[in-house]
């Protein structure tokens, strides 16, 4: 799938389209979701353009990788979610929801999650 220059987190990026931010540096911000599905959603996006993990990990450079991946932890520490847990969350394709073609990482916390999938699923 190519990239998608006008999906909306790339419009974030440009600032074309304000966001609730928590975390920016070189590599990498993160923003409040604005449909939030714990008390704490926040999404961290790298800053380039790739539309999943699959892309991310294939094309990116190195130093943008470690960068977005420090981003991530470093905005769990600034939102204080270390001592009672957190989840990380990246859909990617269709089967997966994924909403938005732009690797996207969802932080969630701020109370009890629950289980991660569906633990009726015996298989296909």
């Amino acid at each position: 799938m190519a990239y998608d220059q006008e999906n909306i987190f790339a419009k974030i990026l440009r600032g074309e389209i304000p966001c609730n931010k928590v975390y920016e540096d070189d590599h990498a911000l993160a923003f409040h979701d604005i449909n939030p599905q714990a008390p704490v959603h926040v999404l961290v996006i790298p800053k380039g353009e790739y539309v999943s993990m699959m892309d991310f990990t294939a094309n990116a450079p190195a130093d943008l990788m470690a960068g977005f991946m420090r981003a991530i932890g470093e905005t769990a520490r600034e939102l204080e979610l270390e001592e009672n847990g957190y989840r990380i969350l990246a859909n990617a394709g269709e089967h997966a929801h994924q909403d938005v073609p732009h690797l996207h990482i969802h932080i969630l916390g701020g109370k009890p999650l629950g289980p991660m999938l569906d633990r009726k699923f015996k298989g296909a």
